[in-house]
C-alpha cells in the first residue's frame, strides 16, 4: 500500500448504494494514499457531514432515502460544506443528464463504468483546483459566513512551523515543500503532525483555512 502520512492524507467520503462498487473503488482510492469514509445514500452521508467535512464528496447520483441531487443541495446550502468539490458517478451518460449533474452543483459528472485510473485523475484535479480556490477565495471555506476555524488562544509556531504552514495555504504537498525547505517529506509530515496537535485541528483542509483566515498566508 502507498505509504502516507495521516497528517497528509486527503479525506474522502464515497456514498453509493451498491456494495461491491464502494469495495472497488475505496480499496483503488486507500491504495493511492487517500482515507475514504463511505455511506450507502445521502442521507447516511448527511450524518457523517454533521461531524466530519472531508476534502472531496464522491457521489452516485441515484440511491434510495436521498438521492445525489438532494445530497448536493444540502451541502452546497451549508456554509461549512459549500466549497467542498463533489463528483458524480452516474449510470445515465445522456448529455441531459451530466448538465443536470452540474448545474445541480456537482463539479466532475463521470459515467459507469469508468476506469480507475481516470476516477484519480478527476479526484486530483478537483482538489488542486479546490486548493487553489481556498487560496484566493477564502470564503470557499466559509470564512465570511461566521464560521472561522477556531483553535486554542494561545497557540505558538515556531518558525519552521510558520513557514510550513503557509506553503500548507498554498496547496503544496508535504513532498514539494520538502523540496523547498530541502528537507526529508518526514520532517515536513512531522511538523503538520504537531501543528494539528497544538491547534486541534482535523486536517490539512482546516490548518490551511486557519493559515488564511489569520493573514499567516
Amino acid at each position: 500500500m502507498k505509504e502516507s502520512s495521516s497528517s497528509d492524507q486527503k479525506q474522502l467520503l464515497l456514498i453509493d448504494d451498491d456494495p461491491n462498487l464502494i469495495l472497488l473503488v475505496k480499496d483503488y482510492l486507500e491504495f493511492r494514499g487517500y482515507e475514504v469514509m463511505t455511506a450507502e445514500n445521502g442521507r447516511e452521508a448527511l450524518e457523517i457531514l454533521e461531524n466530519k467535512v472531508p476534502d472531496m464528496i464522491i457521489c452516485d447520483v441515484m440511491m434510495p432515502e436521498m438521492d445525489g441531487y438532494s445530497l448536493v443541495e444540502h451541502v452546497r446550502k451549508d456554509a461549512r460544506t459549500s466549497w467542498i468539490p463533489v463528483l458524480f458517478l452516474s449510470a445515465k451518460g445522456q448529455i441531459q443528464d451530466r448538465v443536470k449533474g452540474l448545474s445541480t452543483g456537482a463539479d466532475v459528472y463521470m459515467v459507469k463504468p469508468f476506469e480507475p485510473e481516470e476516477l484519480v485523475a478527476q479526484v486530483e484535479a478537483a482538489l488542486n483546483q479546490a486548493s487553489r480556490l481556498m487560496v484566493h477565495q477564502p470564503s470557499k471555506g466559509g470564512a465570511d459566513s461566521g464560521h472561522k476555524i477556531q483553535v486554542p488562544f494561545d497557540v505558538e509556531l515556531t518558525p519552521t512551523e510558520l513557514r510550513v504552514v503557509q506553503f500548507v495555504a498554498r496547496g503544496m504537498a508535504n513532498r514539494e515543500i520538502a523540496e523547498e525547505l530541502n528537507v526529508s517529506q518526514r520532517t515536513i509530515e512531522s511538523h503538520v503532525s504537531n501543528m494539528l496537535g497544538k491547534t486541534g485541528l482535523h486536517n490539512r483542509t482546516e490548518l490551511a483555512r486557519w493559515a488564511i483566515e489569520n493573514q499567516m498566508a
